[in-house]
């Protein structure tokens, strides 16, 4: 049993991953982006309910584009979670149900590992809602609903204005009777303003009742691509061959080797050497904040003896080669090194490093504000370098520079239990000092004056 719960505590820890994946994204989200989105509420805020054909028309004339752009434009409902072949509320009531065979910490922590993973859920259907436009002003009646995630993507998938207008004046029924009734005692004008609210809740349900299970079934194309990317998360390194061995016959039947690397193109699956594996939709999202969670993670950012800047990233096997070709290919610069041997003669080690002044300035500058725990070294090399290009002839360069070079061993070091400080000439009662003598302000004000680089 206590198997069964550490199974169940790995995927709450997994849907908890999703979870954080998720709000990075809408954390790191551009601004074009953020616009976008703004342009799209105040569109469709305060209107009359429109079909999904005048809400195309409406914004191709707002953008100036073609429908299928503008089709684009309107939010996608988000995929399902699915855990372990379970959805979510399935793995809950699984996990509810071993818990009774449990005691003292085992049954804390798979308690803690429910929470984890309907707080994640919870969060999962507010995105969900998020994505119905047409609903976006009637966000607080639908609360009040009994609903779940196939419920909402009949909403979504809702396109005819007169079902769309039935639905809202259910809500609205509701929302005015809850108002009228809240603070009134009880009696007969409650009691029938509670009828009215029942009335309106199943007005809502026979609503969603017009639109068909089968309007938001899975295509077998789309059943095909969940099947790749299942298959590819769970056998890294696998090969198009074995994925159409191991596909449901309804599958197998419409598929071959050949479609399915077609297929893979497209599903942000990288191949090596024939050999498939599964990269983050960050690293396209937004390349910069998960470069900075690897360099965090798997990487550096430091100096050598001559004060030359060195930033890289590290990762082994062939997984580690798919992550690391295809994170090159996003950033556009940089210099591979592919394949070397570990000192310890297991698995190969690829690298990704920056050299150039430029490229590590442009890569940090980019970097920085998704940065958790290496911000500090970041923002020394970008003034050292700074500070080489412009200003090597000021009289405060050379002190500085070697205070860069110890705030750097600092940096790389401070974890490190019973690091030999003085061997570096590093005082640690110096370093808020040395902190403090930073010169990017010092060369802010010289450059907006005007003024000459050498002091």
């Amino acid at each position: 049993m206590t198997e069964q719960a550490d199974k169940y505590r790995e995927a709450a820890q997994q849907m908890n991953r999703l979870a954080e994946l998720d709000e990075e994204e809408a954390e790191t989200k551009d601004s074009i982006e953020e616009q976008l989105d703004t342009e799209l509420k105040s569109i469709f805020s305060n209107t009359h309910i429109m079909s999904e054909h005048e809400e195309i028309t409406k914004l191709s004339s707002t953008f100036n584009v073609n429908a299928t752009d503008a089709r684009k434009q309107l939010s996608s409902f988000p995929n399902e979670y699915i855990i372990q072949d379970h959805t979510i509320p399935d793995l809950v009531r699984k996990m509810r149900k071993s818990r009774r065979a449990l005691k003292g910490e085992y049954r804390t922590k798979m308690s803690k590992a429910i929470d984890t993973m309907i707080d994640a859920y919870a969060d999962h259907l507010q995105k969900c809602i998020g994505s119905i436009t047409w609903l976006s002003d009637y966000t607080v009646p639908l609360s009040k609903m009994r609903y779940n995630e196939k419920d909402l993507s009949k909403l979504h998938k809702m396109k005819d204005a007169d079902i769309r207008r039935e639905t809202v004046d259910s809500l609205c029924k509701y929302w005015e009777a809850e108002l009228k009734q809240t603070g009134m005692a009880y009696g007969k004008e409650y009691s029938e303003l509670a009828k009215e609210m029942r009335l309106a809740k199943k007005g809502f349900r026979n609503a969603i009742a017009k639109i068909s299970n089968q309007s938001i079934t899975k295509t077998k194309k789309q059943r095909q691509d969940d099947f790749i990317i299942k298959t590819v998360c769970e056998n890294p390194g696998i090969s198009a061959k074995v994925i159409h061995e191991r596909m449901p016959s309804s599958l197998f039947k419409i598929s071959s080797p050949n479609t399915i690397s077609k297929s893979i193109k497209k599903l942000d699956i990288v191949s090596v050497d024939g050999e498939y594996y599964k990269v983050p939709s960050m690293i396209k999202k937004n390349i910069w904040a998960y470069t900075a969670a690897f360099i965090d993670s798997d990487g550096y950012i430091t100096l050598d003896r001559n004060l030359n800047p060195r930033v890289g990233l590290i990762a082994t096997g062939t997984r580690g080669k798919a992550f690391m070709q295809e994170m090159h290919k996003s950033i556009g610069y940089g210099r591979m090194h592919l394949d070397q041997k570990s000192p310890q003669q297991t698995r190969l080690i690829q690298r990704l490093n920056f050299y150039s002044q430029d490229d590590v300035t442009n890569l940090l500058t980019k970097c920085l504000p998704h940065f958790r725990l290496k911000k500090g070294n970041a923002k020394l090399l970008l003034e050292l370098i700074r500070m080489k290009k412009s200003y090597k002839k000021a009289d405060w360069y050379k002190g500085r520079c070697d205070e860069i070079f110890k705030l750097m061993k600092w940096e790389n070091h401070k974890d490190h239990v019973g690091y030999d400080w003085l061997k570096e000439g590093i005082y640690l009662t110096d370093i808020a000092k040395l902190q403090g003598n930073c010169k990017m302000s010092t060369m802010d004000a010289l450059e907006q004056i005007g003024g000459s680089h050498v002091v």
